[in-house]
């Protein structure tokens, strides 16, 4: 046996030893709780605290999943589930439409924004709570289920439903900001992120789009896989994406660029937050690495460890790091972390001056170089090419109005549209033109304060802008769907419309990536 594989052997049965001698540990410790002490114990919950320990003893992302926890995260990764079809709240004790998913079965059956369900299947939904409204709606597909359906100005009445593959999407929102600007709001990266983020771009390109900004803001990231096919999008040129190395030469990979997969016709921004994260860094790492558009924002999170999830016997699973992921420069924008205090591994990051500590710290992270030859810095996160900070500084009643439990602005922006049906046939035409007045602004006003008095009006009229904008959005969206809302909203977003200022950069890089 060479050297180094009788050292490779000599440490594995040496830990296979260890583990044998800590396994009959752990049953004399089960065996004494369980017969000394004072009371019963939930010998699930005992273990699964234990399986989360020894998970807590790698790194801040290797971690334990119970099997009831599992059960969500299977849904969010696999980006469907079967159902009706609907993005709801509980208001005023009913199930309540707030945006039925496109295509699905409640669309199709005619259901709208503002819809309320009185009954489902003959029994009184008054009251319902949430548990209870994914165990009578979510099932089967092909299955039916009968629903008795309030609506605002008519009479209830009744529809039957045949459940069906519910997408989840991870894109949010694809919307056009103005007549060139394109914005794609990417939220996570399931198994179809790439199809959806391609998808996203051609109906922005078939609306005359020039320009594009891609958010990746608290995108927390999932797929590497995903990751790597969503940069290629916007990869022209046959180069390394993302690579990874691990112990196991399994873990170890590149993903190298397809050309002819890729699309280099318009600038592009890429828009990143401290809460974004590891697919969401690659991806923001590929594009600035490679010199094919402006990173904007804030520096990211700094996760740069890949996880391998394995399911185990319960329904329960492990997800533990196998590799490290490299950007094409050779970065590692992984942040240091302590397993002793792994509280200030998260306590940092809402920390006011962060981004000066980045900035003065980076004589100690290690540089690298762009294709293009710019300096980046890794071991801490992706630092954004422009610094635009975060901006909301709203008075406590606007917040409260927002954030009111009986969704406040939705409810007036629908009853609005029910009873004035003033607004703009186009969407085109109310995103450039309509205006919410003094005087719509101060109906909902009064609106609020009959639902709550304590809501101190005077003090969100500070914000009597922001109010417009939001309601405008809400109005919108109850017209014509999540996208247009979101066209809307983002008017109020300073990091946003901050950055469309600096298209002239981003062009450049463009056009040095072009001739490059």
């Amino acid at each position: 046996m060479a050297p180094l594989a009788q050292k490779l052997h000599s440490s594995q049965s040496n830990s296979y030893a260890i583990i044998e001698k800590k396994f009959k540990v752990m049953n004399q410790i089960l065996y004494y709780v369980n017969q000394l002490y004072h009371e019963d114990v939930d010998m699930e919950s005992l273990m699964d605290g234990a399986f989360k320990g020894i998970m807590e003893q790698l790194d801040p992302h290797s971690i334990f999943i119970s099997a009831k926890d599992q059960e969500n995260i299977d849904e969010l990764f696999k980006g469907e589930f079967q159902g009706i079809g609907i993005e709801f709240d509980i208001l005023n004790n009913y199930i309540t439409v707030i945006s039925p998913v496109v295509g699905g079965p409640s669309e199709k059956a005619g259901l709208l924004s503002g819809d309320w369900i009185i009954s489902i299947d003959g029994e009184n939904a008054k009251g319902i709570d949430r548990e209870e409204v994914y165990k009578k709606l979510r099932g089967k597909k092909g299955t039916k289920v009968a629903l008795k359906i309030g609506r605002y100005g008519t009479e209830p009445f009744n529809v039957v439903i045949t459940r069906d593959d519910i997408p989840l999407f991870s894109v949010r929102a694809t919307s056009m900001l103005d007549e060139e600007t394109g914005y794609i709001w990417l939220t996570r990266f399931s198994t179809k992120s790439g199809p959806e983020v391609k998808k996203s771009l051609n109906i922005l390109l078939n609306k005359g789009m020039q320009r594009l900004v891609l958010d990746l803001r608290n995108n927390s990231g999932g797929i590497l896989e995903q990751a790597a096919e969503v940069a290629n999008i916007f990869i022209t040129k046959k180069d390394t994406l993302v690579y990874t190395k691990g112990k196991n030469k399994q873990a170890s990979q590149a993903f190298v660029s397809s050309p002819e997969k890729g699309n280099s016709s318009f600038p592009l921004i890429v828009l990143i937050n401290r809460g974004s994260a590891s697919a969401s860094e690659i991806v923001a790492g590929a594009v600035q690495d490679l010199d094919r558009g402006l990173v904007a924002g804030e520096t990211s999170f700094g996760k740069g460890l890949v996880q391998r999830q394995a399911g185990l016997l319960d329904g329960s699973a492990i997800r533990v790091t196998i590799a490290q992921y490299y950007t094409p420069s050779g970065r590692l924008i992984q942040r240091p972390f302590d397993m002793q205090n792994q509280d200030s591994y998260y306590a940092e990051l809402y920390e006011d001056d962060r981004e000066s500590k980045i900035d003065s710290l980076k004589k100690l992270r290690p540089p690298f170089k762009t294709r293009g030859g710019r300096v980046v810095y890794g071991g801490g996160g992706v630092t954004p090419d422009i610094y635009i900070p975060y901006s909301m500084k709203l008075k406590t009643a606007t917040r409260e109005i927002m954030i009111h439990p009986n969704r406040l602005m939705f409810n007036w922006s629908t009853n609005f549209l029910n009873e004035k049906n003033t607004v703009n046939n186009t969407y085109s035409d109310f995103q450039n033109s309509w205006k919410v007045s003094d005087k719509i602004l101060n109906n909902f006003l009064a609106y609020v304060n009959e639902q709550d008095k304590t809501i101190k009006i005077d003090s969100a009229m500070t914000d009597k802008q922001y109010l417009k904008i939001m309601l405008k959005s809400e109005i919108a969206g109850a017209k014509w769907g999540i996208d247009e809302l979101w066209g809307v909203r983002v008017k109020a977003d300073n990091q946003l419309m901050k950055s469309i200022k600096h298209f002239d950069e981003a062009d450049s890089f463009l056009k040095s990536y072009s001739y490059n």
